[in-house]
């Protein structure tokens, strides 16, 4: 049993269901600030030099923070965020997937305060952290899992999911190649997540479509081949078991010469075996 099978035993039953609606109720906060209060905003970032000097609650302030401009795509890339997260959920079960998103919230704090070391405390870089690398971990794992999933892009553009995680993989590798020092560590660490499940972790394979259907045809045949070889009674004319139907009732034949057994229709019937 890993790790992880062993903490879900544990603490599965404190698991947030249905996580993915209540990112997308922190996005939708976000732009009621960033509408209403836009000031606000600035005592919401992740800086590590003001938390160290007593200002804590931006340890979780930050995620309210929205990645984008709310715009009618904005709104359409949301829906796509809660729906694919729902179905990730639904695959690895809720306290996988809450692993998986607080692994990443985790992460990316870890990476502000190693960027606040790298800068030598400065601050005015918690700009940069918003959960946009978190979301898109979503769809990378959504894509690990779901490679040949065909879905509307926009609505409209059908598109299988593989293509848009190769799409997404290679923007990544680029914006590490061009970026800054700063960015670099932020996007590797907002990526730790996918990374460690994925890469270090053998046992997400099992919640491939691919090895879920196996096994299930695997245990349905299983299942069948016991229910077939498997019988209480038999009757020795027809050769009907109580599979066959829970009205048969079965009967040994006290003048056979044998163990002989026979269900109603057959028991008064039958020759007998001498």
């Amino acid at each position: 049993m890993s790790f992880l099978d062993k903490m879900e035993r544990k603490f599965g039953r404190y698991a947030i269901q249905n996580l993915s609606l209540y990112m997308i109720i922190t996005y939708v906060a976000g732009y009621v600030i960033q509408s209403f209060a836009p000031a606000m905003l600035g005592y919401l970032t992740l800086e590590p030099a003001l938390i160290l000097r007593g200002q804590v609650w931006r340890l979780v302030s930050w995620i309210l923070i929205p990645p984008y401009e709310l715009d009618i795509f904005t709104i359409i890339t949301l829906y796509f965020y809660y729906s694919i997260g729902n179905t990730l959920e639904r695959t690895w079960g809720a306290f996988r997937y809450n692993v998986y998103i607080f692994s990443g919230i985790l992460m990316t704090i870890v990476g502000s305060f190693i960027l606040n070391i790298v800068l030598g405390g400065a601050v005015g870089y918690g700009v940069v952290f918003s959960t946009y690398y978190i979301s898109l971990s979503i769809i990378l794992a959504f894509t690990a899992c779901y490679p040949n999933m065909q879905v509307l892009l926009m609505f409209i553009i059908p598109l299988k999911m593989k293509w848009l995680g190769i799409f997404y993989g290679i923007m990544l590798v680029l914006e590490l190649i061009s970026a800054p020092i700063y960015m670099k560590i932020v996007i590797i660490c907002s990526l730790m997540n996918f990374i460690v499940f994925f890469f270090g972790n053998r046992n997400m394979r099992r919640f491939r479509p691919q090895e879920i259907k196996r096994k299930r045809e695997f245990k349905k045949a299983v299942n069948q081949g016991r229910a077939e070889r498997i019988t209480t009674h038999k009757c020795a004319i027809c050769g009907r078991t109580e599979n066959d139907g829970e009205h048969l009732e079965f009967r040994f034949c006290s003048r056979c010469n044998g163990n002989y057994e026979y269900c109603q229709d057959h028991l008064f019937t039958h020759t007998h075996v001498q």
